[in-house]
């Protein structure tokens, strides 16, 4: 939207023009404006979702993004301050997502399957990285930058058509499912006690809870940070053009796809043929990860190279993947029966990144200079050190007293 055109006027002179001439602070402005809508609705999702069903909340949110972009060329000539506003109603629907899908797993996924069958799903967020940030530097540069809204706005709302007649909020909602597999679900789940009342003081004051809010917000502002800027990146430091850089950009969210897949199956294997407590294997996952993102985003900082950045940039990227085999279903661990308030709590504070982040980086690499890309790097590489560490004290793969029935709480 903000490359340069090249036009020529009634005199034949060859320009170059901006259909959009947005500066940096106003590129980061609007990359991080849908994170404003996003961080409202995380709490209030995780709150609606077992009442209203996880699955309709889910599927409502995301047509109405899909719709929400089908208008957004239309939208964006109104001026930047309209495009603003759409995308941080955007944000509004999308933020129920997250909190929604956890309330989906705490009836459907069996405690020592949670890790493998999570990060399955989860996976699609990064495979979907993949795919648009191929597709759309193709797509803008061959067929217009409205295309790509066009196009992912039709996808978008035939997905949830499919996905609306689809899932079901549970085993026992779903015809399709066999007597046998249902009666495993619920045998391994067990019933899940209506909540009552919410424990506030006691969730705010786990550590177990602050934990996986640190973990998940380090996580985070690595992966917005990169989500938004990587492909700028690219393009400040290599010069690389549009659609090659779509493709360079792709490539460490491909190593992630398959990382948060492979982190799941090798979690959920350790806790079941090797008894390795659920504990550990969240710190281990968790914290192992952060300390290679961490070397790699050091090692991004000093290479000027375009294929050893996208290499360092790969690694660090597909070890933030072994991380979602832990923190990201830590909340089913310790409360199964709020986590989707808890991951709608967790990404309050895992949404302030996406906020701070563009801009901040908007502002630190005005001119368009490595080394202020390296000071990008190296904040982003503090934080991971830092959660990493609190994780690995703090965290836990135990249920927690305040989140258990009354009756498990006398057995104990």
């Amino acid at each position: 939207m903000t490359e340069e055109i090249e036009a020529e006027d009634t005199h034949l002179n060859n320009y170059t023009y901006r259909e959009f001439d947005w500066d940096s602070k106003q590129q980061g402005l609007l990359l991080s404006s849908f994170f404003y809508g996003y961080i409202v609705t995380q709490i209030p999702g995780g709150w609606l979702a077992p009442y209203v069903g996880a699955a309709k909340l889910f599927g409502f949110g995301i047509l109405a993004t899909a719709l929400a972009t089908l208008f957004t060329p239309v939208i964006a000539r109104a001026g930047l301050e309209a495009l603003i506003a759409v995308r941080i109603l955007e944000g509004l629907f999308e933020g129920v997502t997250f909190p929604a899908m956890h309330a989906l797993w705490s009836n459907w996924a069996p405690p020592m399957e949670r890790s493998r069958l999570a990060t399955i799903g989860y996976s699609g967020n990064y495979v979907g990285t993949v795919v648009a940030m191929i597709t759309c530097g193709f797509l803008a540069e061959h067929a217009g930058w409205e295309s790509v809204f066009y196009v992912y706005g039709v996808v978008g709302v035939i997905w949830c058509s499919i996905w609306l007649y689809t899932v079901k909020e549970s085993p026992a909602l779903d015809k399709n499912i066999s007597s046998e597999e249902r009666n495993y679900i619920e045998s391994s789940i067990g019933v899940l006690e209506e909540k009552g009342s919410t424990p506030w003081r006691s969730i705010l004051m786990s550590f177990p809870v602050w934990a996986i809010i640190a973990a998940h917000f380090s996580e985070n502002w690595g992966f917005y940070t990169l989500l938004t800027q990587l492909p700028t990146f690219l393009s400040d430091v290599t010069k690389f053009k549009l659609d090659k850089t779509g493709f360079m950009a792709a490539i460490p969210y491909l190593a992630m796809a398959v990382a948060v897949q492979g982190g799941g199956l090798l979690a959920d294997l350790l806790r079941t043929r090797f008894n390795v407590s659920t504990t550990w294997v969240r710190k281990l996952f968790t914290c192992s990860a952060f300390i290679g993102q961490t070397v790699f985003m050091l090692a991004t900082a000093f290479t000027f190279s375009p294929t050893v950045a996208v290499a360092f940039l790969t690694l660090a990227v597909g070890f933030g993947g072994f991380a979602w085999a832990g923190f990201s279903v830590n909340h089913l661990d310790i409360a199964p029966k709020y986590a989707s308030l808890l991951m709608g709590l967790s990404n309050t504070f895992a949404t302030i990144p996406g906020i701070i982040s563009p801009g901040l980086t908007g502002i630190i690499v005005q001119d368009k200079e490595a080394e202020s890309w390296h000071i990008v790097f190296y904040i982003s590489a503090a934080i991971y050190l830092l959660g990493g560490i609190f994780y690995l004290i703090f965290a836990s793969g135990e249920r927690q007293k305040w989140a258990c029935a009354a009756d498990e709480i006398e057995m104990a």
